[in-house]
């Protein structure tokens, strides 16, 4: 049984020196630590996240680390200009384990739309399952169908290919959606 590795998970998503990159949800940033290091001193990851204290963590973890290019937001981003980012200013949102919580999926989707440049991408990692009171509640989880219906009727296509779907641990799925026109 294995679950979510952070470090080889973004290790496969093709991420580049100098791209800005957001963690949606980061929480402590284990997703935003892993792509600071990819994306170097040229790029930029900012972790966004509603609960201050612990974006206070993850900003003290970044400084350990000498990872400089960590920028944590203070946001909401079920809300319309709850990131307080610029319009179409990044490459990639990595969405890992937060969509399942949000009470407004459509904001999320419609927040990663407004703040991703044309064609930029979403990695989506969320609960296949819940798994002995670690995971969501059955009832909370959304199921990779459902994510794709989400986000295909809010200006995202998923990429169609075996690169669209990437393993997240046994009990995680992966999918990768790129943005497109206007919503």
């Amino acid at each position: 049984m294995s679950f979510a590795d952070p470090e080889s998970i973004v290790a496969n998503f093709g991420l580049v020196a100098g791209q800005e990159i957001a963690d949606f949800g980061s929480g402590i940033g284990p997703y935003a630590l892993a792509c600071a290091k990819i994306v170097g001193q040229t790029g930029k990851v900012y972790a966004v996240d509603i609960q201050k204290d612990i974006l206070e963590r993850l900003k003290n973890d970044a400084q350990k680390l000498g990872l400089n290019n960590v920028e944590i937001i203070w946001g909401d981003i079920e809300s319309a200009g709850g990131v307080k980012l610029k319009d179409e200013s990044l490459d990639a949102i990595i969405l890992a384990n937060a969509l399942f919580q949000a009470e407004d999926k459509v904001g999320v989707v419609k927040e990663m739309h407004r703040l991703l440049r044309t064609r930029g991408r979403v990695f989506l990692i969320d609960w296949r399952d819940s798994f002995g009171g670690l995971g969501p509640k059955p009832t909370d989880v959304l199921v990779p169908e459902k994510a794709e219906e989400l986000f295909n009727a809010n200006g995202f296509e998923k990429i169609n290919s075996s690169a669209g779907e990437f393993s997240a641990g046994d009990h995680h799925y992966g999918l990768i959606f790129s943005k497109h026109g206007q919503i």
